[in-house]
């Protein structure tokens, strides 16, 4: 019989740097997804701002001009946070540290005048979004988006 370590030789670990690439790359392919959810939805809300064309049947325009600047408001904001989650994800490509990565996806966001913290749900979304059986890259992914929160939070 064997001890613990005999097997494994005692250094067996987390995820390693191929596993943090793949987590990163699937991050990147989770803003996507958030970006064009967030798209779509500004799409949507900006169409309901719009008079129906000539001859086409549909439901009145809002008439109330509060709550058009309200509906017209939230479709700019979601292009906004779409527009970082892509910024995001093209940052994300780039081999660097986690400190790097939330010091320029945090520039992003003070460029178009959101709070840096306003990514987090997006990348813990994104983490939880994971389209692959490779739990090491998982892993690696959820750490990465973590480690992404609490720097963003401490950038704003």
């Amino acid at each position: 019989m064997q001890d613990e370590d005999g097997m494994f030789g005692g250094d067996f670990g987390g995820p390693g740097p191929e596993d943090f690439a793949n987590g990163a790359a699937a991050l990147a392919a989770g803003l996507i997804r958030e970006a064009q959810a967030l798209a779509g939805a500004a799409a949507a809300l900006r169409a309901t701002g719009n008079p129906n064309p000539p001859g086409v049947a549909a439901a009145e325009p809002i008439s109330d001009v509060r709550r058009l600047r309200m509906v017209l408001h939230t479709a700019g904001e979601a292009a906004l946070r779409a527009a970082l989650a892509l910024d995001a994800a093209a940052l994300l490509a780039e081999n660097r540290s986690p400190q790097e990565h939330a010091i320029r996806i945090a520039d992003a966001a003070k460029r178009v005048g959101l709070p840096p913290a306003t990514l987090a749900p997006l990348l813990r979304a994104a983490a939880l979004d994971f389209r692959t059986d490779d739990a090491a890259a998982r892993i690696a992914a959820s750490t990465l988006a973590a480690d992404l929160c609490a720097l963003l939070a401490q950038e704003g």
